[in-house]
């Protein structure tokens, strides 16, 4: 044994209760180990094994065997059954990588510059001994989690985990029998009225969650009763592209963002009409990689979307739908102009909602006409009204710019 394995093994001891200390100081979900001897002996005992192993597999550059890497998954079934949450699951990874390099770092510093020739081994060794170590310890966890939580809970939990981009997503996918896309399009649902999470609800966001092959989580809950619902829509690049896209379509993607894929405004309906809540959505494609920046851009869009009662027609929005919402929601002397103009159509007849029918409709009055149910010489009324309670005409370049914001962000709620 080279003089580098020998200083690191002299050195396990001291370094296994620095670890333990460690994850005592730094995640709170381990301050247990100050007031449980038998629990901390425990971990002190794993930290101690895992130094020792390093010693003797890594002079020969010999894998980690069948039964270590059983004895690492104990370890994670260890901490699930405990509760550890994903999170300090993850911190303890990082923080026992940091201190092992921390350590080869050390010992090879206590030879004075030498020993080259086995810090190279060592970390040959240690790299990709040290990810099958991760991926069994993490297995580990995931097979406890299956049987100790709800289908729904452990779906929140892989949804959650592609939007913090941690590893162990692929475990739980696996478990959850789901595969992992390349991009998905990042959905949120907001209930002005959250409904509560009942044995039905359950129930029908589970035979979605199955049947769509699509992870959900419930976001945070506003104090006025409001919530939201998360939803990652799986689909390729190619899906979200207009048919006959061609070797264009990562050019075309770049110039019309959050692109709605074809069947996207199906699966939306099927959720909203679970929720049975009106709701505003909003969507945002992304690789998975970048779905946290894709949930920032979609809860945003939801903020500024129209709330619509819960149908299977009901569509979701992306960032070309309101861009002029989103910027206009950032500048409250404009916002506060668009309310003055809400305001003057208040007087009516239904004059927001005739507006609203007349711009989904690409200002069709006949579709519009029906789709209010009133003849088109009401609907020519109302928009001669609309003209003359603000100045602009709705069918003009102006009205369409500035009835249409006044429209949405009045319907956004927000």
């Amino acid at each position: 044994m080279g003089s580098l394995f020998a200083e690191l093994a002299r050195q396990a001891s001291t370094n296994a209760r620095r670890e333990v200390e460690t994850y005592t100081r730094e995640i709170p979900e381990f301050g247990f180990l100050d007031k449980d001897p038998r629990a901390r002996a425990e971990t002190l005992e794993h930290a101690m094994w895992l130094r020792r192993r390093t010693v003797e597999l890594s002079p020969d550059n010999s894998e980690l065997s069948k039964d270590d890497l059983d004895y690492i998954a104990s370890m994670g079934e260890l901490r699930a059954g405990a509760g550890m949450s994903l999170d300090s699951r993850q911190r303890v990874l990082r923080v026992h990588t940091a201190l092992m390099l921390r350590e080869i770092n050390e010992a090879t510093d206590a030879q004075r510059g030498g020993g080259v020739d086995e810090l190279m081994r060592m970390m040959t060794w240690f790299a990709p001994q040290g990810e099958r170590g991760i991926g069994a310890y993490r297995q580990g966890f995931v097979r406890v989690l299956r049987r100790r939580i709800p289908y729904t809970e452990q779906v929140a939990l892989l949804a959650r985990s592609l939007l913090n981009g941690d590893p162990i997503s692929a475990e739980l996918a696996e478990a959850l029998d789901m595969e992992l896309p390349d991009h998905c399009a990042v959905t949120v649902f907001r209930l002005p009225d959250r409904p509560a999470v009942d044995r039905f609800l359950e129930n029908e966001i589970e035979a979605l969650v199955k049947s769509h092959g699509a992870p959900v989580m419930w976001g945070p809950e506003g104090g006025d009763g409001s919530g939201e619902l998360i939803a990652l829509f799986p689909l390729s690049l190619l899906s979200s592209l207009p048919s006959g896209a061609g070797a264009s379509s990562r050019a075309v993607a770049d110039l019309l963002p959050d692109l709605v894929p074809g069947h996207l405004p199906d699966l939306v309906g099927d959720f909203a009409r679970a929720l049975g809540r009106p709701c505003a959505v909003g969507t945002a494609t992304a690789p998975l990689p970048e779905l946290a920046d894709a949930l920032d851009r979609a809860r945003r869009i939801s903020r500024a979307a129209p709330v619509r009662r819960a149908s299977a027609r009901l569509r979701p929005h992306t960032l070309a739908d309101v861009f002029v919402e989103l910027a206009v929601a950032d500048v409250p002397f404009v916002d506060d102009w668009l309310r003055t103009v809400a305001r003057r159509l208040e007087p009516g007849p239904d004059l927001l909602s005739t507006l609203d029918a007349y711009y989904r409709h690409d200002m069709h009055r006949g579709a519009t006409a029906t789709a209010l149910n009133v003849h088109t010489r009401t609907l020519d009324y109302r928009l001669r009204r609309v003209r003359e309670l603000t100045g602009i005409d709705p069918g003009s370049t102006r009205g369409v710019r500035t009835l249409s914001a006044v429209v949405t962000r009045h319907l956004s709620g927000t």
